[in-house]
């Protein structure tokens, strides 16, 4: 009867023991995105750009944090303060976590976003945020075209005022550099900040 008992507390303890390594494993298991999932997609974020501070940036000098990137400029009138507005909120709710998400502003607008204008624009979001600017146009041809980004100058009264129409989405690159979200402008913060979370986790 002793050995029945041992046994009995055996096998529950065996089936304990196999449902915390089966919930273990679905807490790593792949990440399950509300947003477009581009996870091994063919889209790279190919540049040499200079952040705020005039240091020379590419995607491997922030491996070991997530990076969401947006393209913008300065003079936008919605779409990019919006955005910019909602990546501050996602930060911020992610709370510890959020320390490690980096928020990249890249500038579509080179000839009129000099380096202090984006350092008077870009951290009045968020302090930790940082902008990525070229010397000219031609300079971020492969980052664009590596994330398939569109970018154009609309002509407006004068040669000086003008818009530029550009994609509004943002892609968030993991920690080893690689595409795996695309945020649409606008969208609801709440599943931005899961799957973001989800990517911080490691999955």
């Amino acid at each position: 009867m002793r050995s029945l008992s041992t046994q009995f507390r055996k096998a529950v303890k065996l089936a304990a023991m196999g449902a915390v390594v089966l919930l273990a494993a679905c807490n790593v298991g792949p990440a399950q995105f509300v947003n477009t999932d581009i996870t091994g997609s063919a889209l790279v974020a190919n540049f040499k750009l200079k952040d705020l501070s005039g240091t020379e940036r590419t995607i491997e000098s922030y491996k070991g944090k997530v990076v969401a990137m947006f393209f913008g400029y300065t003079h936008c009138p919605d779409v990019c303060p919006i955005t910019m507005q909602q990546w501050s909120e996602v930060k911020t709710k992610l709370g510890e976590k959020g320390d490690n998400l980096q928020v990249l502003f890249v500038s579509v607008d080179p000839e009129r976003d000099t380096p202090e204008l984006l350092r008077s624009y870009v951290p009045q979001f968020n302090p930790t945020f940082d902008a990525l600017t070229a010397q000219s146009s031609e300079e971020l041809k492969p980052l664009l075209s590596g994330l398939r980004v569109f970018a154009g100058k609309v002509e407006g009264s004068t040669p000086d005022n003008y818009l530029m129409d550009h994609t509004s989405a943002s892609y968030v690159f993991d920690q080893q550099g690689r595409a795996r979200l695309l945020v649409r402008h606008n969208a609801d913060s709440a599943p931005v900040i899961s799957d973001v979370e989800q990517i911080l986790d490691g999955k």
